[in-house]
């Protein structure tokens, strides 16, 4: 075994390492090989429990902390057990009734009330941080834009969305332009872009620059080229993700998590949001719960934590993205189901209303 891979692990190893994942998430202490015979139900000798445990932590699967001969599940170790031992199975606390009840609490007119009740009610059905995205509205259409000269060759860009939502970017050109140059050159794109979304604009722009310059003045390229900066500097697009979180003071009581430095800039990046929202954006099409693991998230912030995901839907399709954050060691098995029956509820909850 020791020369295998993750799909070579042998029966006994596997056996053996999810019975350890399983007792390291109750208990919170390191497993050792006494403990593995005592629960594993296979007849072997504690040298042989020994053999196949180094076996494991020579392939990453668990480590040895310094103060104790037990052995813990590393994140590698976490993801094989989610992906392949997890028997996952609904709590019996938490009947689908009592979840409909508890989202329809909420005002019927206020989508971000049902989702602050979600959010709140992950909270305190996992007792981790529970968050929520805020239905996204329809796609924007463009309805305008206007080009304001600044100075150092900067321009101000303002679109108008949909005739009431205004969003300004700065963009910087290779020379300075008069005001009737900017005039034009801002009538121009609203004449190729206005009443597309902004990923149409791109494709249209794509296209224009795509296409045979000869055919395009010089005012022409020039308001191309700055469109090109508009749509490419991203930003919150209109209807971008915005979330709701609840129970961050959970997270005070995880072992992993004591550290206060750690909390700290946990709490930091939840008031941020920027992180959260770019991992939350990845779950929009995900298909069913997603789950990053430790440093799986790509946020040194999160290196201690999972992030338990899933989309919800409705009759026009992903309205958004419901999830749990808490340390690696967490009840996966109760956790999943409970993420996955509340973003099937919350999207029926929220199309019932529109």
């Amino acid at each position: 075994m020791a020369q295998g891979t993750d799909d070579r692990l042998n029966e006994r190893a596997r056996q053996l390492l999810r019975v350890l994942v399983e007792s390291y998430i109750r208990d919170g202490q390191p497993v050792g090989s006494r403990a593995l015979s005592r629960d594993s139900g296979l007849s072997l000798s504690s040298a042989t429990i020994r053999n196949v445990m180094a076996d494991l932590e020579a392939l990453g699967f668990v480590a040895s902390p310094h103060t104790s001969a037990g052995r813990v599940p590393t994140d590698r170790g976490y993801r094989f057990f989610v992906d392949t031992l997890l028997r996952s199975r609904p709590p019996e606390t938490m009947p689908e009734a009592e979840l409909r009840r508890a989202l329809g609490a909420a005002p019927a007119t206020d989508p971000k009330a049902l989702v602050a009740n979600a959010s709140q009610l992950l909270s305190n059905l996992t007792r981790l941080a529970g968050v929520v995205t805020v239905p996204r509205p329809a796609v924007a259409h463009i309805s305008q834009i206007e080009f304001v000269g600044l100075s150092e060759n900067r321009v101000l860009v303002v679109m108008v969305f949909d005739d009431r939502e205004v969003q300004n970017r700065i963009i910087h050109l290779s020379r300075p332009h008069a005001p009737e140059e900017l005039r034009r050159a801002a009538q121009f794109l609203n004449e190729q872009l206005v009443g597309r979304t902004p990923e149409q604009a791109r494709e249209e722009i794509l296209r224009q620059l795509q296409q045979d310059r000869e055919h395009m003045n010089a005012l022409m390229l020039e308001a191309i080229s700055a469109a090109q900066q508009v749509f490419e500097q991203g930003g919150t697009p209109p209807g971008g993700l915005e979330y709701i979180v609840a129970g961050e003071t959970n997270l005070m009581g995880a072992a992993q998590l004591t550290s206060v430095e750690k909390l700290k800039r946990l709490f930091e990046a939840f008031n941020e949001k920027r992180d959260f929202l770019h991992l939350l954006d990845q779950s929009l099409h995900a298909d069913g719960v997603q789950i990053f693991i430790g440093q799986e998230s790509g946020y040194q912030v999160l290196d201690d934590c999972s992030v338990v995901t899933a989309p919800y839907s409705g009759t026009d399709g992903v309205m958004g993205v419901i999830g749990v954050i808490g340390p690696t060691r967490m009840a996966y098995e109760r956790v999943i189901p409970i993420v996955d029956m509340t973003a099937r509820l919350l999207g029926s909850a929220l199309n019932s209303r529109r």
